[in-house]
């Protein structure tokens, strides 16, 4: 009965003795992985300002005999944590690894090999919709879409037009990331042609993609294997171009791009 009461008392005053807010706010030195979190720990967060969750949409496909299927899974989530830590007060929702890949009925795109699943477009926009949604009503302001896969960029576009539109009374917002995408074929692709790479450039699993990966994750990258390989082709799975000579050197330009244009991108939308 006495360590109950003892146990009680010490509860009491807790309640009478909470941490002041600052200091609480202060002692956050977690992981930016809502998925790491429990609920005290992300309404805690929000409390303290952690109002930007950065939503990274990735894919599950093909790249060539050379890199593993979940390529975009894992690029997507390295670069949000980035770009969370730099943008501060900011969380990384879990990756969404299932998008547009192709049809089943025939097979078409990436669908036509092993290693790819797919998603309608319309089931792809609602479950977008859905996860905006849910952050959005825990008190999440800022809802950041990034893309990892050409596919579905217009998609992302055109769902952030559209719940900016459904939202505009509740003070929240979606931004998506046009940049973080557009750099890799535009700014990222010159800078490796400008380096002597122009004939390497391709469109899928050419030496810009097995660079990055490279310097994301090298176990994502069968790179003995790259290294003696014969000349690529479409059959292979490899759209022009040529991963041979891919390093994770080459691929740190191409990293520093994304994550610079998804900082600048959020600290405008901050601004504003």
């Amino acid at each position: 009965m006495k360590k109950a009461w003892l146990y009680g008392l010490f509860l009491g005053a807790l309640a009478v003795s909470p941490l002041p807010a600052q200091a609480q706010c202060l002692n956050l030195a977690r992981s930016v992985l809502f998925e790491k979190l429990t609920w005290t720990e992300i309404a805690q967060d929000i409390s303290c300002g952690f109002t930007t969750i950065i939503v990274p949409v990735g894919g599950t496909e093909q790249s060539g005999p050379y890199i593993a299927v979940g390529k975009h899974n894992s690029r997507v989530q390295f670069q949000a944590e980035k770009i969370a830590r730099q943008s501060g007060r900011t969380l990384v929702a879990p990756v969404v690894a299932y998008v547009p890949e192709g049809g089943t009925a025939p097979r078409t795109s990436h669908m036509r090999f092993p290693g790819t699943i797919t998603l309608p477009p319309d089931v792809f926009d609602r479950m977008l919709a859905s996860i905006a949604e849910s952050f959005r009503v825990q008190g999440f302001k800022l809802v950041v879409l990034i893309g990892d896969h050409g596919g579905y960029q217009k998609d992302m576009e055109k769902l952030a037009a559209q719940l900016n539109v459904r939202w505009q009374a509740t003070g929240a917002r979606v931004l998506y990331v046009r940049d973080y995408y557009n750099v890799i074929p535009h700014q990222y692709s010159e800078w490796l042609r400008q380096n002597g790479y122009r004939l390497d450039v391709g469109q899928h699993a050419d030496i810009s993609d097995t660079s990055l990966m490279l310097a994301v994750d090298p176990s994502m990258v069968r790179e003995e294997a790259l290294r003696h390989a014969p000349n690529p082709s479409a059959a292979q799975g490899i759209y022009g171009g040529d991963p041979r000579r891919a390093t994770s050197t080459l691929g740190q330009p191409g990293l520093s791009m994304q994550v610079d244009a998804a900082v600048k991108a959020i600290d405008d939308a901050r601004s504003k």
